[in-house]
Parts: structure tokens; sequence; C-alpha cells
């Protein structure tokens, strides 16, 4: 018999074997991550994580009993210790305590799978700093997590978790917890002890009461305690120095919280109980600027709505309003009013369609003015041009308004009548203005608001960039492809709309503005943007790049974790999927940290 059919008959029982599995990790990647210190093993349909992935450090590599030369290239002696290891949207049920062989991680993400146990061993990771643990069936959290001293990232969200651990305040680095989509009850009576925290998260949970201990999170700018069972807000949380916003929607509240946080700019009080809005608590919202009071069951307005001066967004949406105070129209800063679903009287359905500044002129219109002195002249003026210049809103809500009159400049008796009155809010809207007025320049000392949207703008004359004080500015539906670089000067700008221009690329100077809180880039044909230099704008939370030309969406962009609103959609990148996109911001931060590359 021939060799080749000794052989052939020594393989017949190969069905019976069991067939050696092939390695579930490349080797390739293994001898990579030795050299880099991080290893991507994402979306593998792994089950557990292989001893290989364990042992990376410990085992003495293959290429060590190839080459022993030390004069080879490949110098496998100098390995470095794995520091960073991703293995989220795996379907891994548990992790072994071998985990404490890989004591140099820094980050481990483990989100995504179907994890309901976690290894006492984490507590060996001392080095970590990131732990992201979301969408997996956890019912608790290791004691051992806790003593885990430079953590500062720790994401929990969508899990089955019902209590959290006393220990959870020895995590005195956290800076983000996002506990949000659990079963939690309550929370730890040392939650108040993890005071470097400035983002956190807890909607969609079971709270029936916030501890008063939260009062010492001073350093937290955003807190998210909606869609839980909350009946009251402790007044303690004024005393949360840094917080700007506050998510208190879908709870069972029937008070406006009584709020002295100093730095609070936007409240979300919508789909609760709240009937009446009492004066206590309006004074005490001395920096908002967004409102929103959506879905509840209030009956009126109260007129002392002006202590809200700041007050920019109010959203009144499906209430029982039938009545809407002329005072209303005092806010000085208000542009939008939202009061769809209320069932008013006296307001003309129609007139409720025109938007705010229509609505806002009418109700100005009904206020009963006092009698100017008899030095003062008229309260009003015609110009040549047909314009009235309404000296009552330049002298007393600080508004230069000269919109949709389809000009193609600005009357000078305009400007005249603004001198020396600390004009803080200019509407130039709706006409057909080619370059910037230049005499803008004279009300720098006061200006905060300018509104050029819908005119036929070309260029943004540098003219702009010597009013300081401006914190908003609107120059949507323009002509404009660029930006003026001495913009840069413009260091309390907090807005900027640039909706339907011809943008081909995210402005230059506005990577260097760093108090931006909202960018608005909406219908442009922007076709990229620098994430290095955008997570530089610590303070941005809303970026809107919806309907331009992005073909690739830089997966770096998921590090700008300030970022509250992303819009992405109508761009024709294919990935992230429209299906991830739609999820909202959280999730395609969260998918674009995903794919960054080793």
């Amino acid at each position: 018999m021939s060799r080749f059919k000794r052989e052939q008959k020594a393989d017949s029982l190969v069905g019976f074997r069991t067939k050696t599995a092939e390695p579930a990790v490349p080797y390739g990647l293994l001898k990579g991550a030795r050299k880099s210190g991080q290893l991507n093993l994402s979306g593998r349909g792994l089950k557990e994580v292989p001893q290989s992935v364990y042992r990376l450090n410990i085992d003495t590599p293959e290429e060590a009993q190839q080459n022993v030369s030390f004069g080879a290239s490949d110098r496998w002696w100098e390995q470095t210790d794995l520091t960073k290891l991703l293995l989220s949207s795996n379907q891994l049920t548990q992790l072994s305590d071998d985990i404490r062989l890989l004591p140099a991680l820094t980050t481990l993400d483990l989100h995504d799978n179907q994890l309901s146990v976690l290894p006492s061993a984490l507590g060996d990771l001392q080095e970590l700093q990131q732990l992201r643990l979301s969408h997996n069936q956890l019912s608790s959290l290791p004691v051992e997590v806790c003593t885990l001293k430079n953590l500062w990232s720790l994401t929990l969200q969508q899990n089955l978790l019902e209590n959290l651990p006393e220990e959870l305040g020895h995590l005195e680095n956290l800076s983000e917890l996002d506990l949000s989509n659990n079963h939690l009850k309550d929370l730890p009576s040392s939650f108040g002890c993890l005071t470097n925290l400035q983002k956190v998260n807890l909607n969609h949970n079971k709270l029936t009461c916030l501890p008063h201990s939260l009062a010492r999170l001073t350093k937290v700018k955003l807190l998210d305690c909606s869609s839980n069972q909350l009946t009251d807000i402790p007044d303690s949380l004024s005393e949360m120095l840094a917080l700007e916003q506050l998510y208190l929607s879908h709870n069972k509240l029937r008070l406006l919280p009584r709020l002295l946080a100093p730095a609070l700019k936007e409240l979300y009080v919508g789909n609760n109980q709240i009937e009446h809005l009492e004066t206590e608590q309006l004074s005490c919202l001395k920096t908002i600027s967004l409102l929103e009071l959506r879905d509840n069951k209030i009956t009126m307005l109260p007129e002392n709505i002006t202590l809200l001066s700041t007050l920019a967004r109010l959203d009144l949406t499906n209430n029982d309003i039938t009545t809407l105070p002329a005072s209303v129209s005092l806010l000085p800063n208000l542009k939008v009013l939202l009061l769809e679903g209320n069932p008013l009287r006296g307001i003309r359905r129609d007139l409720l369609t025109k938007g705010t500044n229509e609505l806002l002129k009418y109700l100005r219109g009904r206020i009963k003015e006092e009698p100017e002195k008899a030095d003062e002249g008229h309260t009003a003026m015609t110009l040549p041009s047909q314009a009235r210049v309404n000296v009552h809103d330049i002298r007393t809500l600080k508004v230069l308004a000269y919109s949709d009159k389809q000009a193609d400049s600005v009357p000078d008796e305009m400007f005249d009548a603004a001198l020396d009155q600390a004009v803080a809010t200019v509407n130039f809207s709706k006409n057909q203005l080619t370059s910037i007025p230049h005499r803008l320049v004279e009300l720098s000392s006061s200006l905060t608001e300018l509104d050029l949207g819908f005119n036929r703008l070309r260029c943004c004359s540098p003219d702009i960039c010597s009013l300081l004080r401006l914190t908003h500015i609107d120059l949507r539906n323009n002509q404009l492809s660029d930006l003026p670089s001495e913009m840069k000067n413009l260091t309390k700008l907090r807005s900027i709309i640039l909706n339907y221009n011809r943008f081909k690329s995210f402005p230059e100077v506005l990577y260097e503005i760093f108090s931006l809180e909202t960018v608005l880039l909406g219908n442009n044909q922007v076709g990229g943007l620098d994430p290095a230099r955008l997570i530089k704008l610590a303070n941005l939370s809303t970026l809107d790049l919806s309907n331009n030309d992005l073909l690739n969406v830089p997966p770096d962009l998921g590090l700008c974790t300030s970022l509250r609103s992303l819009s992405l959609e109508g761009n024709p990148f294919r990935t992230p999927r429209a299906a991830i996109v739609a999820k909202g911001t959280d999730t395609v931060l969260e998918y674009l940290r995903s794919r960054i590359p080793m």
C-alpha cells in the first residue's frame, strides 16, 4: 500500500474528531498590540475573551522562538504593556478574573455585550481611567470597581442596575458618569463625594428623590434626571455652582423647582404636572436662557414673567393657557415663544403661525404706554424712507429693529435714535443688505445680539469684529462662504447661526472662538472638519452639520464629549448608518469612538 493510501486510511475517522479551532484573534493583531499597547477586538462575535489576550504581556511571543538576534529589525523584546482594550459589540457573557493580568490598562471598553456580572479582579486595574459598560445586562456593580482611583469616565447606561454600592463615593477623580436607562430607585448617600463630576446622566430610572448631598457636586455642568418619578427637587441643588443644564422632564413635579444655581442657563421641566408658576421660583432663575415647560397643566402666565430678563427661548406647548399677558413682550432677549396646543383666547390663530416676532409685536401694541415728557418729543417719528423708529423699544427694551423691509440699507435715523441708549439687540433681518452696516460699531459698548439673517451678504465685514460684547450672531440665509479671521476677538460669543449659506468647510476662525456653545451650519456645502481642533471648543454643546457634503465623519469627532446635540442627517456619508444617526447624539458619539483606529 502506498504511503499516500496509508495516510488517507489513517484520516478516515476525521469526521469524528474535534476540529482544531482557528485562533479567534489573528496573530498579527496581537503582535501589533504588543508594539502599540492598544488592541481593538470590537464587533468580532466573541463569546469569551481568548487567553492569548489576557496573557499578551506574559507569554513569550512566537517570534522569540524564531529570531533571537539582538540586531533584528523586529525587536520583539521591546513590547509595550497593553493600555487600551476594546471589546465592544461582541457576545461576551462573562469576563475572566484573568483580566488582572493586564494591570496597565487605562481604557477598557465592554459596551454592547451580554455581561450579567463583573469579576472582582477589575479592582486590580488601578491604572484604569475609562470603563465603558453600557448596553449589557448588569444588575449590580462590584464594590471593587469603586477602588479605581484614576477612573474619570464610567458609563453604565442600558443595564439592569437596581442599586449602587455605597463605596461609589470613593471614585474621587470621576468626571463623567452615565447611569441612564437602569432600574435605580435611589442613589447612595456617598454620591455627593464625587466632587470632580462634570456630567451626570440619570435619566430613565425609577428615582423618587435626589439626595441632598448632590449640593456638593460644585463642578457639575450637566445633570439629567429626566424620565424618573421625582415629585420634588431639593433646594440644596442651588449650591451646584457650575450647573448650566438641568433636565427634569417626564417626572411628577407639581411646582417649578426653586433653584438659585448662579450659572443655570437651560431648565427642562416638560411633561410634569406643574399648574402654577410662582414668583418665588421665577425670581431665582437669574441667568436662564432656555425654559422648557411643555406638556404641563399651566393655566396662566404671571405678569412678573418679566423677571426672566435673560430668557431667549420659552416653550409652553400643550398646556392649558387661555390668556397671554402683554408683559411677556417686554422680555428683552426672548427670541422663541412656543404656544401650540393651548386654548388661547383673544389671539388670532393665524397670528400664532406667523412666529415669535409678530406675536411679540402684537403684544407690545396692547401695552398702554405712559405719556412721554414734553421735552422728550414724540414716541416715534416718520422718516423719509417710511421707516418708523420705535423709541419705546429702543429706550425700554434696548432693541433696535429694522426688519422685513426688503431694504438695501438701514437709514441713518435708526442709528441716530439709538445713540447713547445702550442698545443690546439689533434686528436687521429679512432685507436686501449686501454689506454689514458700518454704523453698527457705534453700538459696540452695549450690543450683545445681532440678527442679519435673510439678507444678501456675500462677505462678513471685519467691522463686526469690533463688537466685542456680542454673545449671539444670526447670519442664516445669506451668501457667505467665509468669515474674517478677526472674529477670534469675539471672546464672549456663545452662538452663531450660519444655516443656508455657501460654506464649503467649517469656518477656520470658529476653531479659535473658545466661548462658543452653539454652531449651526446646516444646509451649506461643508465637506469636512477638523475634530482635533473642534475638541478644543470645550463649551460647544450644539453642532448642526445637517444637509451638507460630508463624505465621511471622522471617528475622532466622538471625542468631543461636550456635545449634547449633534445633527448629521442629510449628508452623503455611508457610516455611521442612518439607523445609528437616528438614535441620537450619545449613540453617534459612542459609535464614532469605537471606530477610532488603533
